[in-house]
């Protein structure tokens, strides 16, 4: 079972919302809207990609990690080794 089970559906609809922004930047360049007007937009997409990242990552923290911490040894060294590196990534996009 993955940390986000119990919040699958909120998480599957906000990538739908992030789908239909994306989906909307295209249709914004098919129709030669104005270049700041389609970077709004893709702070907006971004940001609702980022929003999503960093509740998914809190539920990992908080089920995952957790729980492998909980129980000690080498595998809880690896849950937050992988947590610190996926929180890395995050940072530099």
């Amino acid at each position: 079972m993955t940390g986000y089970t119990d919040s699958k559906q909120d998480h599957l609809r906000r990538l739908r919302r992030v789908e239909g922004q994306v989906r909307g930047l295209q249709r914004m360049v098919e129709e030669d809207k104005y270049c700041i007007d389609v970077l709004t937009q893709v702070s907006a997409a971004t940001s609702a990609l980022r929003s999503f990242a960093l509740s998914l990552l809190e539920e990992h923290m908080a089920h995952c990690v957790a729980d492998a911490a909980a129980k000690g040894g080498e595998e809880a060294q690896a849950k937050v080794k992988e947590a610190s590196d996926a929180i890395a990534r995050l940072v530099r996009s």
